[in-house]
């Protein structure tokens, strides 16, 4: 089952403390989210459980990724330099995305391991792209710190965004063998600043957050442009299942000079397949009230059209506060009517 497409009158309204984190579990932030068919909720976080499993209820059901979460960190330098916090015993360094397949399998992006694992929902790994090492910055060459990835149920292709230090998409096989990249810097169709989310765009195209050029642009699966619309800073997206046809983006904040100016960012919203704004949520400052946001980095859709939405709220807000904290980073909507 799956809810029909949302319309204008569509209803969202926030889930107060919907997330029921036990004592001894910390998020730091959430994030990304992906969702099954079950309407579990995955969290690939950068807390001292990387994988953290919920019902739609908020309850915790699951919890992997950090073989000794209680032990404390340590700060490690980042391949570019950047110290940053670690858990040890973590299998991965700095979760960055997630997507669950058609197989009900995961795809776990870590963006400073640069590489790619496929695991089942239990965590057992089934396959890893990239070897670890980042390629030189630009190159076009995979990876240096992917953002996403996307499979395409028709034949379990792998669509995956290189986008922190590249501006690529690369295709592989399911069985993960390099078919062909596309892409550049640059502003123009078919370049990139930052892409940095994708889906899959209806069964035969690829839509791609283009994080930096404030816009979306969808591609065929061998890499034509075919169209493109303008979103502010658009940061992820998620392509509605089954009768929902709509895509589904968030959109964060402006640069810190705006930080603060009503409208710009910190919302979802939900569009159309030509590209036409349907409705959109969020109220038009961030913050950590129930209906705000602060920087919505993830987003995924379950099968009652419930949002749920993952922020990085701490790299972008929190660590800059006095003291620095961790700051609501999970967040549910619920579809009401419409």
């Amino acid at each position: 089952m799956s809810p029909a497409p949302a319309t204008p009158n569509t209803v969202y309204e926030p889930v107060p403390m919907w997330a029921k984190i036990p004592h001894g579990v910390w998020l730091r932030e959430a994030t990304s989210v992906g969702v099954d068919a079950d309407d579990n909720i995955y969290v690939f976080n950068r807390g001292n459980m990387a994988m953290v499993i919920m019902d739609r209820e908020g309850n915790v059901i699951d919890t992997w990724g950090n073989d000794d979460p209680y032990s404390g960190t340590s700060m490690i330098e980042d391949p570019y330099g950047n110290m940053m916090l670690a858990w040890p015993e973590s299998r991965f360094i700095r979760p960055h995305a997630i997507f669950v397949d058609h197989e009900e399998n995961l795809w776990l992006i870590d963006d400073v391991g640069n590489k790619i694992t496929k695991t089942d929902k239990q965590g057992n790994e089934l396959m890893v792209i990239g070897t670890g090492i980042p390629t030189e910055k630009q190159d076009g060459e995979p990876f240096n710190r992917p953002t996403d990835a996307v499979v395409n149920p028709a034949n379990g292709d792998i669509f995956i965004s290189d986008g922190y230090g590249n501006s690529r998409i690369h295709r592989y096989d399911k069985d993960g063998n390099h078919i062909l990249s596309w892409g550049e810097p640059g502003s123009d169709h078919g370049q990139f600043s930052l892409p940095h989310n994708l889906a899959m765009f209806g069964v035969d195209k690829v839509i791609v957050c283009d994080r930096e050029n404030h816009r979306v642009q969808v591609f065929t699966l061998d890499g034509e442009f075919v169209k493109a619309w303008h979103v502010h800073h658009v940061v992820a997206v998620f392509s509605g299942r089954g009768e929902d046809t709509n895509t589904y983006v968030t959109e964060q904040g402006p640069p810190p000079v705006q930080f603060g100016v009503r409208n710009l960012g910190h919302r979802v919203s939900i569009y159309n397949n030509e590209g036409e704004l349907v409705t959109r949520f969020g109220r038009d400052l961030p913050g950590e009230h129930p209906d705000q946001f602060l920087w919505p980095h993830s987003i995924c859709v379950d099968s009652r059209g419930d949002v749920y939405v993952a922020e990085v709220s701490y790299t972008e807000v929190g660590r800059r506060q006095d003291p620095p904290r961790e700051m609501v980073s999970l967040r549910k909507w619920r579809r009401v009517s419409g």
